[in-house]
This record gives structure tokens, C-alpha cells and sequence, in this order.
């Protein structure tokens, strides 16, 4: 029998005696982990640790510490003697020359960029300098050469010989305009309007027999000063020039739209440097020929105000930004809403800004100087399809110029001048009149036409409620083809702005999702959106309007729409959203949204801004219905508010009384009024805390956006 060992033996025997030196294994310092239950850091916690913050702070001590001297200086001066003070009197003479005080606004640039015009000035003026938003280069041919189908499209026979001017637009052009007419002589005798049973007789009769009467070119007073083409031909020409080089001039010029449907133009552009290579020519253009500032060493000496859309693009803006720092080497840039910038101009602290331009209209509501997100609504139409569809109508109506196309410049001018000459939305003026116009065009004589019209100015307006009147077909054409959406960096989500107004919306007008939802390649397919239902186009926002106790919620952009609402497709019929056989509304993916016109009635969308605006507040609602503020070129159409005020009024008959379309005071332009307010906030200079300086452009980037911009970007 074995004996117990002991302790000793034991260690020795199994090999667990220790045999090390009691040294460490490392000579690096052991740190304890850290307690999880107490630990505190105050990392880009303070204003003082970002860098937009501190510049900004030592400007202002810097500018306390000037006035500082300033005043103690006066002080100094007052007690000299009359001999010194005189002495002194001179000297500050001279240094008041030296350092006379500058008008307020006088080196702030103000640029608002449209998709037909741009408006530009200092800060200091009293209205901006509008330019058409174009530039001309050089090409083998000219823009309507290149285009297969003039403008507006007519429809041929099997043969390829011309259709009637009734059947040249299509079989449901022709239905829906007759409609149209009908249900207007209607309207007109319930409000007691006389009308001729054979109004549309005598106008196509007399169109019909009239013919042109030719005038000798020295005999027109009005003759057009065409563009001449100096030898070598410069490579490009910007602005109203532009406009009014001949169509078949030598060497050929063609003209590029850089901004289209408040979008940058991706469908006529094969590269995104040219794209915005075009925009800099033209801002360049514009600030040498219209502010006088021909010498680029001037330009670090500005600022630039920027006036960007209510629900921009973050690619677009971080370009500008980059554009107006490294090109333009301005000193400071900062931007601005355009539905913040109105209200500015109007001198207004809270309004629905309506903003009908060329080929978009935004909708937004402002509230004590900040755009409410969710309120923000961006439609794809405005006074360019007014334009259009004028035409059609009035070829429809046998229009003596039977070969007018708004591809050429000089038809396009013409056209855009018969709408505001004739478009009209008082009925009262809705009779047959005789008008006349004068065709120019680069060496021809003039030809002088007369013709009637009945009731075409009345009802092409009407295409902002009755939007499937307007061509859609090529909104969406090259859409992302150079530009992709702006991500974020850390997960890869889209980070564009959006608001649940223009959410609902789109939600409305995507197709409905039958046996799964729409994705990949089918995507484009079934979400070819070409135009809007004729009837009143109901989404879920307005039907909460009239339950002013309902609880608000977060989110409604999902929300199935109700029965009412019909669904335009590619071939322009309406389906109900609701309804059918495994069909249910749905909110479209982020891809999808990219497939769907946004368009909507205007009276609807503004009743949709305002419900989001005001999340069933009465009150709200009633402020925001009262203060309806109509801005931009597409609203200068004779009795358009009062029309308006009608249809909303007709739309939502308990707040009639509210309901008030406001113009912008002391008669100002409607088409200036968003310069004008970008303009009163760059005179803001000394609180504004929303300037990127180079510096801070220089170290940080377009990521000084997150600390410097007014809203949330």
C-alpha cells in the first residue's frame, strides 16, 4: 500500500513546481479594461470642437474687436483740440475714401437657376437680369433637323400623307378636347354667359379660307435683329443670342437645355461634364455680359446666394457647391428654398407657396421661416405644357400656321407669345375674337396671319387640372441615365429628401400590385407613367382634410388610397387603385419612384400640401388656406386666381371662407419674387450662419452641408 505523498513530493513528482524568476512576461504596461458601468466623453458634443462653429466664432470676435477700435477711435478724435480736429477731419476724409462704406448686398451674387430662364443680379439691385437658360454650339445640324416629328407630334395616314386637323392628334385628344369644350359652354350658361351655338363654325370656316398677307422686310417696323455669326464662329453662345441665331445658320448651331422639368437635363446629354460644363458657361456668360464683372480676379471678392428646389437632389446641390468654390472661387456661398426665398421676397412669415414655373411646379408650406418637410410637393408641368397644348388646340381648330413646330426657335418665340397674348381664365373673355401675328423668320419677308379663336385660351390653362391634356410621354427619358442617386456612406440607402405629400402622391399613381409586388427589369414597364386621369384625383390627405379631429400619425405614404382614385397608365386610362381582382395600393419602392411622373391636378396637390402641413390642426388649416401665395411665370394668366380660388373653394366648401390666393405686395413680378427674397437674404450677411467659406470648403467638403444649411439636409 502506497503512503500519502506530500505537498512537496507532490509538486515535484508531477511537474507543477513553479520554476519561473517571478519576472513579467512583457515590459508593456498592463491596462485594466475600462468600467462599462461609468465612462463619459464628450467627443463633437460641443459647438467649440467642429470647425464650421469655431470659424465662425472667431469671425464674430473679430468683428467685435473691429467695431471695438472703431469706437474708441471716435472717442479719441472728439477730445483733440479744434486744430488737431481739423487735422484729423481731413485725414478721416481721406480714409473715408479709402474705406467708404459699401451698399448692403453689393458683392453678394444671387443666382436662381430655371428650366427656362435664368435670374441673376446683386444682391443690391432691384430686380435681377432674366436670360434664357441656354447655350448654342456648334453642330451639323440644327434641334428641329435632328427631331423625326415636329412639335407637337401629329399623327400621319397608312399612306404618310397629312390627316385632318381633327384626326391628326389622335382619337383620344379628340375626345377629351371636345369634352372639355362642352362641359366649358355648360359652366358658362349656368353662370349666365352668353354663348353662340356656332362659335367653333366660325372660327374653323374663317381659318380655313384666311391666307397670309406678305410684308417686304423694309417695310416691318418690328424686324427681328437676328444673330450674327462672326468668322471663325465662336464655339458656343449663351442666352437670349442663343434664341435668335437662324435655324439654318452657317455653321449650324444647336441648342441645349441644361435644365429640363426642374431636373438636369440627362436625356440630350451623353456626359455629365458636359452637362455642367454648360451650366458654368452660361452662369460665366451671364455674370461678365450681365453684371458688369468681366475680370475673374474680381470674383473671390463676392458671395453667391443659390437658390436650390424645396426637394432638391443632393448630387446636384454638392455639385453646384463645388462648382461656385473651385470655379468661380466665389468667398462664400450659401443656399437657399425656393418656397423660403418667396416667402422672403413677399415679406411673409407663413404661407402655401404655389410656384408654377415653365416645367415645374412645387408646392411647399412655410411656417415661421422654415419649409415644413412633409408639405413639399414637385409636379412635373407648368407653362411650357400650357404652351403646347394651346398649339394643339388651335391646330385642331384649323390654324392658318398649319406648320408651326416648336422645335424651330422662331416658332417657339411665336408660340410662347400667342399664349400670353390670347390664354385667358376669365369665361367672361371666352368669345370668338379676331387676332393676328407676324411670322419672321431669317431671310424671308414677313408674312402677316389672322385668325380666330373661341375658346382655346380657356381651356389649354385648364390642363393644370385636367393634367392628362398635357403630353407626358418623354418626361422620364434618360432619367439617371448620368446622374445616380445620392447614397449615404455608411449604409448605401438612398438619402435624397423626401415628404410624405409627394410620397402619397406617387403612391397614388404607382399601378397597383397584383400576384406580388413590381421589381427588376418589369419595373419600367409597368410604371410607364404617360398621363393623369381627367377626373378629380382625390388622395388620402384630402379626405382627412374634412375630419379636422382625426389623430395625427407618422406616416401616410403607404396608406391605401380609396375607391375614387383612378391610376394613370402608359395609354392614359384610369383604373381604379382599389378594386379588382388581387390588386392593392402599395408605396413604390425607391427604384420605382423613378418610373413615375409626378403629376396631379393643381388644385388637388395644393389641398395635399396643406393637409400634411397641418396634420388636422383647425386652426393651421385655416391659417394655411388664408394664406395661398401664387408665384412664378406659368400663374401671369389672366384671372387665373380668382379660377383657382374657385376650385378649391368647389373642393372644400367648408373653409370657403378661409380659402384666399394671395399675389406677392407692392405689385411685384411673380416671376422675380423668389430672386427678390434670396435676394433680402444675402443682404443678412452679418447673422447668417449658413455661409461656406473657402477655408472650411477647403478641409471638410460638400459635408459642411450637415452643419450649415437651414433645414435638415
Amino acid at each position: 500500500m502506497v503512503g500519502k505523498k506530500s505537498g512537496k513530493a507532490l509538486l515535484r513528482d508531477e511537474g507543477l513546481e513553479r520554476t519561473d524568476n517571478n519576472m513579467e512576461l512583457s515590459t508593456w504596461p498592463v491596462i485594466p479594461p475600462i468600467n462599462q458601468k461609468n465612462y463619459y466623453t464628450d467627443y463633437l458634443k460641443r459647438d467649440d470642437q467642429y470647425l464650421a462653429f469655431r470659424l465662425q466664432n472667431e469671425e464674430n470676435r473679430n468683428r467685435m474687436a473691429k467695431t471695438a477700435k472703431d469706437r474708441d477711435r471716435a472717442l479719441a478724435m472728439k477730445g483733440h483740440d479744434a486744430e488737431d480736429a481739423d487735422m484729423d477731419g481731413d485725414t478721416n476724409m481721406e480714409d473715408g475714401t479709402e474705406e467708404a462704406p459699401e451698399t448692403a448686398g453689393s458683392k453678394v451674387i444671387v443666382m436662381h437657376l430655371g428650366s427656362q430662364n435664368l435670374r441673376i443680379g446683386l444682391a443690391s439691385d432691384a430686380l435681377p437680369k432674366t436670360i434664357p437658360m441656354v447655350i448654342a454650339r456648334k453642330s451639323a445640324t440644327c434641334e428641329s433637323e435632328d427631331q423625326e416629328e415636329p412639335n407637337p407630334k401629329r399623327l400621319k395616314a397608312e399612306d404618310g400623307s397629312e390627316l385632318e386637323p381633327e384626326k391628326m392628334f389622335g382619337q383620344e385628344f379628340s375626345s377629351q378636347y371636345s369634352t372639355m369644350a362642352a362641359d366649358l359652354k355648360v359652366h358658362m350658361r349656368q353662370n349666365k354667359r352668353r354663348t353662340l351655338p356656332n362659335s367653333k363654325e366660325m372660327v374653323v370656316n374663317y381659318n380655313r379660307r384666311t391666307v397670309p398677307e406678305t410684308i417686304s422686310e423694309h417695310n416691318d417696323p418690328m424686324r427681328i435683329e437676328w444673330t450674327e455669326i462672326n468668322n471663325p464662329a465662336p464655339e458656343y453662345i449663351t442666352g437670349q443670342e442663343a434664341l435668335r441665331i437662324p435655324d439654318l445658320s452657317n455653321p449650324r448651331y444647336k441648342l441645349y437645355w441644361p435644365m429640363r422639368h426642374g431636373w438636369c437635363n440627362e436625356k440630350d446629354y451623353d456626359s455629365k461634364r458636359v452637362l455642367f460644363l454648360d451650366i458654368s458657361l452660361i452662369l460665366e456668360e451671364a455674370i461678365k455680359n450681365q453684371l458688369g464683372l468681366t475680370s475673374k480676379k474680381e470674383w473671390p471678392q463676392y458671395s453667391c446666394v443659390f437658390v436650390i428646389p424645396d426637394l432638391y437632389e443632393k448630387s446636384y446641390v454638392t455639385q453646384v457647391l463645388e462648382l461656385l468654390m473651385r470655379e468661380f472661387a466665389f468667398a462664400r456661398v450659401c443656399f437657399i428654398q425656393e418656397s423660403l426665398a418667396a416667402t422672403f421676397g413677399a415679406g411673409f412669415t407663413s404661407a402655401c407657396v404655389v410656384d408654377i414655373g415653365a416645367q415645374k411646379t412645387s408646392i411647399c408650406c412655410v411656417e415661421e421661416g422654415m419649409c415644413v418637410e412633409n408639405s413639399r410637393v414637385n409636379l412635373k408641368y407648368g407653362g411650357a405644357d400650357v404652351t403646347e397644348a394651346f398649339i394643339k388646340m388651335m391646330l385642331y381648330d384649323h390654324f392658318p400656321y398649319a406648320e408651326i413646330n416648336l422645335w424651330r426657335r422662331y416658332d417657339f418665340l411665336l408660340a410662347e407669345e400667342l399664349k400670353k397674348n390670347i390664354c385667358t381664365m376669365n369665361e367672361a373673355n371666352v368669345s370668338v375674337q379676331l387676332h393676328d401675328f407676324h411670322l419672321r423668320v431669317s431671310g424671308q419677308d414677313t408674312r402677316k396671319y389672322t385668325f380666330k379663336a373661341y375658346d382655346e385660351g380657356h381651356l389649354a390653362p385648364m390642363g393644370l387640372f385636367q393634367t392628362n391634356t398635357f403630353d407626358n410621354s418623354h418626361k422620364l427619358k434618360g432619367r439617371r441615365k448620368l446622374i445616380e442617386r445620392s447614397v449615404d456612406i455608411y449604409d448605401g440607402q438612398p438619402n435624397d429628401p423626401v415628404s410624405a405629400a409627394q410620397s402619397e402622391i406617387l403612391s397614388a399613381l404607382a399601378p397597383p400590385a397584383a400576384n406580388g409586388h413590381v421589381n427588376g427589369e418589369n419595373a419600367s414597364k409597368t410604371l410607364d407613367v404617360q398621363s393623369t386621369p381627367s377626373r378629380p384625383h382625390h388622395t388620402n390627405a384630402l379626405g382627412r382634410v374634412q375630419d379636422t379631429e382625426a389623430t395625427p400619425r407618422s406616416s401616410v405614404a403607404g396608406s391605401p388610397a380609396p375607391e375614387a382614385t383612378s391610376i394613370p397608365h402608359g395609354g392614359g386610362t384610369s383604373t381604379p387603385a382599389v378594386g379588382g381582382q388581387g390588386a392593392t395600393s402599395r408605396a413604390p419602392t425607391v427604384e420605382e419612384r423613378d418610373d413615375i411622373i409626378p403629376i396631379l391636378s393643381l388644385d388637388d396637390a395644393i389641398l395635399t400640401s396643406i393637409a400634411h402641413a397641418t396634420r388636422g390642426e383647425e386652426r393651421k388649416m385655416r391659417e394655411f388656406m388664408g394664406g395661398i401665395m401664387i408665384v412664378g411665370g406659368g400663374s401671369l394668366i389672366d384671372g387665373f386666381h380668382p379660377f383657382l380660388e374657385e376650385r378649391l373653394k368647389n373642393l372644400r366648401p367648408g373653409f370657403a371662407k378661409e380659402i384666399m390666393i394671395g399675389t406677392p405686395p407692392r405689385e411685384l413680378d411673380p416671376q422675380v419674387v423668389v430672386w427678390k427674397g434670396a435676394s433680402v437674404f444675402g443682404k443678412l450677411n452679418q447673422t447668417n450662419d449658413s455661409w461656406i467659406g473657402q477655408l472650411e470648403y477647403d478641409r471638410l467638403g460638400h459635408r459642411l452641408m450637415a452643419y450649415k444649411c437651414m433645414w435638415a439636409w
